[in-house]
């Protein structure tokens, strides 16, 4: 074990990695990541929590340094990341890596983009800043065991960690200012758990958000010569000690560079919460081969692992009352499945929620606890369905990851799909083609080109 902090050891890798060095399959699944969560951003634009907080940045102003992805409109750098990160997260259809903690790491993206167009940087450095962004993201999510969820506690208490090195890369930090950065941000924006249990509000996709902008603010603290904590990670009261014991530093540190873990993560094929992919899929598949209705369902039971049932099937999940509950909602995201055969952007609409064919299937919806899948957990993410039906049918399906994960990846085509179904409603044709095509090849832009290309119709 190196005698160097931790939090060091991360900087002097972050600093040292060029564009040049990384493997073209690994620029290409960032571009198809940025592809991902730029839809995800269209499709997030008339929600009602980006319009809030687009409405108090505008009127707070200041100087234009960068754009808010579709509206074209241009902020300071730190909140334009706010409003970016959480356009991104607000549908709950961005990546999802799930290991001994659960993550996000496009909310990360926004780091990058606002900071490198701030100071006018390329897209091939921002697309090395949004490598690191997994790698250290998705490091963090196999470091605590158990996980920092299992403790209580957010995974937006992760992202504070990895923020401040995303947006130091684009500031072009030595590792000891990249080093300050990290100790800044991780000394002040832990978050709680409770965003995503029970009832949920307007917070489950705000805290992320909150902590990439908390790590820009950070790394332009650290420009300006302010100092932070070195030991954030192993020093006395840092994370290793408040957080309670049981850390596998190899996991953080080991082979870095040998390869990347942005190979490794997943895409939604549902705006939904990542454990609910599996049953989903699941679901799906008897339904549409076997065309059942759900005024036919008599009953249906779904084997998850234990604490799928403690998230997506506690009492508020049962009578979803917003949108962030309903999507962390299992019995409702599969009674939408048994009522549309699909399950859209659109099932979470106030419309949808009033839909009475949901009430009539939901309370026919129940979740069983298995110690034997959760052992199985998170190398795979299993589901058994069996579905019974009135006429005294029985069908059943067992699947062990979703659409989506590595082992069975989004392809090309399914991303162009989710992309103009996600950006139909700003996007001409020929705007979607211009930009898919932009972000293709965007390593031969600038950060402004590369934003400038992204305004709506």
């Amino acid at each position: 074990m190196s005698e160097k902090l931790i939090s060091r050891q991360i900087a002097d890798f972050a600093v040292g990695l060029k564009f040049e060095n990384l493997p073209d399959a690994v620029v290409q699944e960032a571009k198809r990541y940025l592809l991902d969560s730029i839809g995800c951003a269209y499709g997030a634009i008339q929600t009602n929590d980006v319009q809030i907080i687009r409405s108090i940045l505008l009127e707070m102003g200041g100087k234009s340094e960068s754009t808010l992805i579709g509206f074209g409109d241009a902020l300071p750098a730190l909140n334009a990341t706010l409003i970016n990160s959480l356009m991104i997260r607000s549908l709950d259809f961005n990546d999802i890596y799930w290991k001994e903690d659960p993550s996000h790491p496009s909310d990360l993206i926004p780091a990058a983009l606002a900071v490198g167009e701030s100071e006018d940087r390329s897209m091939a450095d921002a697309i090395t800043a949004i490598v690191l962004a997994y790698e250290f993201e998705q490091r963090l999510c196999e470091f605590a065991r158990p996980g920092f969820r299992e403790r209580k506690w957010h995974h937006a208490s992760i992202t504070q960690l990895v923020s401040p090195v995303v947006a130091a890369k684009m500031l072009h930090l030595p590792a000891d200012q990249m080093v300050h950065a990290m100790g800044i941000s991780g000394c002040h924006n832990h978050t709680l758990g409770c965003v995503t249990a029970g009832k949920l509000s307007m917070m489950k996709n705000t805290v992320d958000p909150m902590a990439v902008q908390a790590g820009v603010m950070a790394a332009l603290m650290a420009q300006k010569g302010y100092s932070g904590t070195e030991a954030i990670f192993e020093g006395k009261e840092g994370v290793m000690d408040v957080f309670g014991p049981d850390w596998d530093t190899s996991k953080l540190l080991d082979g870095l560079g040998d390869s990347f873990r942005i190979l490794n993560c997943s895409m939604k094929a549902f705006p939904t919460e990542a454990l609910s992919h599996t049953h989903l899929t699941a679901v799906l598949k008897i339904v549409r081969e076997h065309n059942i209705s759900h005024n036919q369902i008599e009953e249906v039971v779904i084997t998850t692992i234990a604490r799928a049932c403690d998230i997506l099937f506690d009492s508020h999940k049962y009578r979803p009352e917003s949108r962030e509950t309903a999507d962390h909602s299992l019995p409702y995201c599969v009674a939408v499945a048994l009522v549309d055969h699909q399950v859209t952007t659109q099932s979470f609409s106030e419309e949808k929620l009033k839909d009475p064919r949901i009430w009539e299937v939901i309370d026919k919806i129940r979740g069983e606890a298995s110690q034997e899948f959760e052992k199985l957990f998170p190398a795979k993410q299993p589901s058994r369905i069996v579905i019974r039906t009135t006429d005294g049918r029985k069908f059943s399906e067992y699947l062990e990851y979703p659409k989506g994960d590595p082992r069975e990846p989004m392809t090309d085509d399914d991303l162009e799909i989710k992309f103009n179904s996600l950006s139909e409603n700003v996007l001409s044709e020929s705007r979607q083609k211009e930009i898919q095509g932009m972000i293709q090849n965007c390593e031969s832009l600038s950060v402004r080109e590369f934003m400038a290309g992204l305004k709506a119709n």
